[in-house]
């Protein structure tokens, strides 16, 4: 398994050694098909940021979009609700 690149917290890398960073990362397998999948990659995100793994601009910009798809499975499921009630 490759070594993941850290960032030492007091050095401010280029955008260059940014972009060779996350490009020679593996491609996460995500599980997003429920709340409960959306809620641990925030998880991971949160403690990956923490730890010096990814920038927190990125991890913020990552949060966000997880934010956004537990928005629509919150829509989805009230959407459903609101047929149950109807029909």
């Amino acid at each position: 398994m490759p070594q993941t690149p850290t960032l030492n917290r007091t050095s401010n890398p280029s955008a260059t050694q940014v972009i060779t960073m996350v490009s020679s990362l593996p491609t996460p397998r995500l599980n997003l098909n429920d709340l409960d999948g959306v809620r641990r990659e925030m998880a991971k995100v949160y403690k990956d940021m923490r730890g010096g793994v990814i920038p927190p601009q990125d991890g913020t910009r990552l949060v966000y979009v997880l934010g956004e798809l537990r928005k629509m499975f919150e829509l989805c499921e009230l959407e459903k609700r609101i047929e149950a009630l109807e029909g």
